[in-house]
C-alpha cells in the first residue's frame, strides 16, 4: 500500500470527501482540532500522485513560514516520487515577492528592488515626519494598501487635520521608496495586485499556470489577499479554501470575516464540507464551546463532536482578586506537579496582556517555572519601564539613566543630539544632568537652544511638583503623574490596547501599594518591583503564558483562561467587536485537550482603578452559570462599588475584623478608608470591607 493510499484510509468521510473533490470552488469548513492540516497535505497529494497534476501547476499558500514548512513537509513525505519539481507551497508575501521579480518591470521598475524591514520603514518616515510617531504613520500607509488605496486615491478620505499629515507623509515615502527601488512588506501584495489588475494577458496567463490553488486559515485573509486570489482564478474556479469562521479573530489588523463567510456567493458552483470531528478535546470542553459560539449570529454553523471519552467537567475558579487569583492557580499546578504532571502541559491564556502581572508575581512566590509567550514579562515592556523611570527620577533626581531613558518620551523635541550635548556638559561638570542644568543654566542654553531649554524647566518643575506631592500625598501625586503622561499617541493603533491596559494596570499597581502600605514611600514600592521582577529565565519545562491571539493553533492538557469578567473578556460588549470577542472565547477553550478552567474575580483594575467587575456573560452563555448580569451595581463617578460608608461607621474586613471609620477620603476615584482596628488605624479601599 501506498503511503498515500494509506493517508486517505486514515481520513473519516468528510475529510476524504473534502481530498477526493478536485474542481471547482470548495470551502472546507475545519472546526478547531478537526484535522485541517492532514486534510489539506492529502489533498495536495492526491492531486499529484493520483490526478496526475504536475506540482508547479499547484499552489498552496498559507499565513507563516512555519505552516508553510510542516505542510511541505508532510506533503512531500505522501508522495512516491521525489524527482519531479515540488509543488509551491508558501505564505500570501512569499509568493509576492517571487511573482514582483519577474513582472515588477510592468511598473517601470528594476528587479533588483531592495525589500525593507519594519526599522528600516521606520527610520524612513522618521526623516520625513520627525514630529509624528512612526508607528502610526506605517500602520495608516499600511491599511491604505491592504484596501489597495494608492497615494492618489487615498486623498479623498483624508480629511482631518491628522489624516491629512499622514497622507503627506505615505505621498512622500511613496515617491522615496520608488526612487530608490525599495518595496516594503505590503507592496509584495499591493504591487502584484496592481500589476494582475492592468495586465489582463499576464493575468490570464498567471492563473492558467496555477490550476489548483489552495489556501490555508483563510477567515485570516483581507481585502487584498482576496483580490489577488481572484485574479489567480480569473481563468478557472479551482479554489479549495480551509478556515473556520468561529476562529476568525484578526478583524483588528484587517481579516475580513466576509470572505469566508460569502465564499459561496462570491465563486460560483462552491461545495462547502463541514469537518466536525474534534480529535483534541474532551466532549465537556466541547460542549461549552459548542454553547458559547452558538450566541453569534455571523456564523455558518457548525457543532463539534469530539472523539475522545468524557473527561474532567469544566472548572470556573472564582477569586476575590488578581492576586487570589494567581495564588489558586498557582496552588493547583503546584499539587499537579507534585503528582507528576509537566509544567509544560499546563497554559494560562488572557485576554490582554497586562494581566500576565498576577500571575508572574504568583509563579515567581511558589518557584513555578513558567515562560511568556508572545509578549515580554510584565515588568520589561517598555511602557512600564518608562513610568517606573518617571517614579524613580521622581525619587532620585541623580538616576540619569532613568532620565535619558524618559526625557523625551513622551515626545518634547529633546531629540538625541540634545541629550548627548547634556550628558556631556554634566560629565564635565561632574555633576548629575539634573543638578547641572540646575547650576548652569547659560551653558545648557548654549547646548541645547532657547526652546529645549525652555522645555527642560518645564520638565524639572513638574518633577519637583511630583516630588513634593510624593512626599505628602501619594496618592494625589499617582493622580497628578497620571494626568501629566500622556503616552497614547506614541502607539500605533494596533498596538494600543495592550498598551493603554499596561499603563493602567501599572497605576493600579502603584495605587493599590500605597493604599495598603500607607507608611511605605516610592523607594519600598520601587525595592518591591526590583524584587518582583529580578527572577531569571526559566529553562526547561515551563508553564506557558500567553495572550488567547498568541495561542491559536497550540494545544495543551490543562488550560486556564484569567479574566473573565465583562469589561475585561469580553473587552467590548456589542455589535461585530462582541462577535469576534466570542470567538476568541472559542478560540481559548478549545486549546484544552484534558481539563479547562475559567477563572473570575470579584475586583480588578480596570482603567488603574479597583473595581468591582460582572462575571463575563462568557460564563453564562456557555451554559455554566445562571445569568447575574442583571444585578444592579451602585456607583460613584469611576465606576467602584460604593456603600456609603461615612465617618464613625463600623465596618468589617476579612483579616482585621471588626473596625470603626476615623476618615473618608476620595482621591482620583478611589475610596480609601482610614480605619482603627481596636488601636491600629489603616488605610483600606472600601471594597475590601463590609458596612456592619
Amino acid at each position: 500500500m501506498s503511503k498515500l493510499s494509506h493517508s486517505l484510509d486514515s481520513l473519516n468521510p468528510q475529510q476524504r470527501q473534502a481530498v477526493e473533490h478536485t474542481d471547482g470552488a470548495l470551502l472546507i469548513l475545519a472546526g478547531a482540532g478537526s484535522g485541517k492540516t492532514k486534510t489539506l497535505t492529502t489533498r495536495l497529494a492526491y492531486l499529484i500522485e493520483e490526478i496526475g497534476i504536475p506540482a508547479q501547476h499547484t499552489l498552496t499558500l498559507t499565513f507563516t513560514n512555519k505552516a508553510a514548512a510542516e505542510m511541505r513537509e508532510r506533503a512531500m513525505a505522501l508522495l512516491e516520487s521525489t524527482t519531479q519539481t515540488p509543488p509551491l507551497l508558501c505564505t500570501f508575501h512569499k509568493f509576492g515577492l517571487l511573482f514582483l521579480r519577474f513582472h515588477i518591470h510592468h511598473l517601470g521598475r528594476s528587479a533588483n528592488f531592495t525589500l525593507l524591514d519594519s526599522d528600516d520603514c521606520k527610520r524612513i518616515v522618521k526623516k520625513l515626519a520627525p514630529n509624528l510617531t512612526p508607528q502610526r504613520i506605517l500602520g495608516y500607509i499600511s491599511s491604505c494598501k491592504n484596501i489597495s488605496l494608492s497615494p492618489e486615491s487615498a486623498a479623498a478620505h483624508a480629511h482631518t487635520p491628522e489624516s491629512k499629515a499622514l497622507h503627506r507623509v505615505y505621498v512622500e515615502y511613496e515617491e522615496f521608496l520608488r526612487s530608490k527601488n525599495m518595496l516594503d512588506f505590503d507592496d509584495l501584495l499591493y504591487l502584484t495586485c496592481e500589476i494582475l489588475a492592468a495586465n489582463e494577458d499576464l493575468r490570464n496567463e498567471t492563473s492558467k499556470h496555477y490550476q489548483y490553488i489552495m489556501v490555508d486559515e483563510y477567515q485570516d485573509t483581507n481585502e487584498i489577499q482576496y483580490r489577488l486570489l481572484s485574479y489567480l482564478t480569473s481563468t478557472h474556479n479551482n479554489l479549495c479554501v480551509v478556515g473556520d469562521d468561529d476562529q476568525s479573530i484578526y478583524g483588528w489588523r484587517g481579516a475580513d470575516i466576509n470572505n469566508i463567510l460569502n465564499f459561496e456567493r462570491q465563486f460560483s458552483n462552491a461545495t462547502l464540507i463541514k469537518l466536525e470531528q474534534n480529535y483534541r478535546s474532551t466532549p465537556q470542553i466541547l460542549q461549552v464551546a459548542n454553547a458559547l459560539i452558538a450566541h453569534n449570529t455571523r456564523r455558518l454553523g457548525k457543532n463539534l463532536q469530539s472523539t475522545k471519552e468524557s473527561g474532567q467537567e469544566v472548572e470556573i475558579v472564582h477569586s476575590q482578586d488578581e492576586a487570589q487569583e494567581g495564588s489558586t492557580i498557582a496552588t493547583i499546578i503546584a499539587k499537579e506537579l507534585g503528582q507528576g504532571k509537566r509544567a509544560q502541559d499546563f497554559a494560562v491564556l488572557f485576554r490582554l496582556n497586562a494581566l500576565s502581572r498576577g500571575i508572574e508575581e504568583a509563579f515567581n512566590k511558589a518557584k513555578i517555572p513558567y515562560k511568556i509567550i508572545g509578549a515580554m514579562r510584565f515588568y520589561e515592556r517598555a511602557e512600564v519601564k518608562d513610568l517606573l523611570s518617571y517614579v524613580r527620577l521622581v525619587h532620585n533626581l541623580s538616576d540619569d539613566y532613568s532620565l535619558l531613558r524618559i526625557i523625551n518620551k513622551p515626545r518634547r523635541g529633546i531629540g538625541k543630539k540634545s541629550q548627548e550635548s547634556l550628558e556631556s556638559l554634566a560629565k564635565v561638570k561632574q555633576m548629575s544632568i539634573a543638578a547641572t542644568f540646575a547650576a548652569y543654566k547659560q551653558e545648557c542654553a548654549q547646548a541645547l537652544g532657547q526652546k529645549n531649554l525652555k522645555t527642560l524647566e518645564g520638565f524639572f518643575a513638574k518633577i519637583a511638583e511630583l516630588r513634593a506631592l510624593a512626599d505628602s500625598d501619594k496618592l494625589a501625586f499617582i493622580d497628578a503623574l497620571e494626568e501629566w503622561l500622556d503616552f497614547s499617541k506614541e502607539f500605533s493603533t494596533l498596538e494600543s490596547v495592550d498598551r493603554i491596559a499596561n499603563i493602567e494596570e501599572f497605576y493600579g499597581l502603584l495605587r493599590d501599594f500605597v493604599v495598603h502600605n500607607p507608611d511605605e514611600g516610592l523607594q519600598d514600592f520601587l525595592n518591591t518591583i526590583a524584587l518582583s521582577s529580578s527572577s531569571d529565565e526559566q529553562g526547561g519545562e515551563c508553564v506557558s503564558c500567553m495572550s488567547i491571539h498568541s495561542a491559536k493553533g497550540l494545544e495543551f492538557d490543562n488550560v486556564f483562561v484569567i479574566g473573565l469578567e465583562e469589561e475585561m473578556f469580553p473587552l467590548y460588549g456589542g455589535g461585530d467587536e462582541l462577535q469576534e470577542e466570542r470567538r476568541l472565547g472559542y478560540v481559548a477553550f478549545t486549546r484544552a485537550r484534558r481539563k479547562l478552567y475559567l477563572c473570575s474575580v470579584e475586583s480588578r483594575f480596570v482603567h488603574g482603578k479597583r473595581r468591582f467587575l460582572r462575571p463575563s456573560r462568557f460564563l453564562t452563555e456557555s451554559k455554566l452559570t445562571q445569568s447575574n448580569l442583571s444585578r444592579t451595581i451602585n456607583t460613584i463617578p469611576n465606576g467602584n462599588q460604593t456603600q456609603d460608608i461615612k465617618v464613625n461607621d463600623m465596618v468589617m474586613h476579612k483579616v482585621f475584623g471588626t473596625g470603626r471609620v476615623c476618615e473618608v477620603r476620595d482621591s482620583g476615584g478611589q475610596v480609601a478608608l482610614k480605619i482603627n482596628f481596636g488601636g491600629n488605624e489603616r488605610v483600606i479601599l472600601e471594597s475590601f470591607v463590609q458596612k456592619v
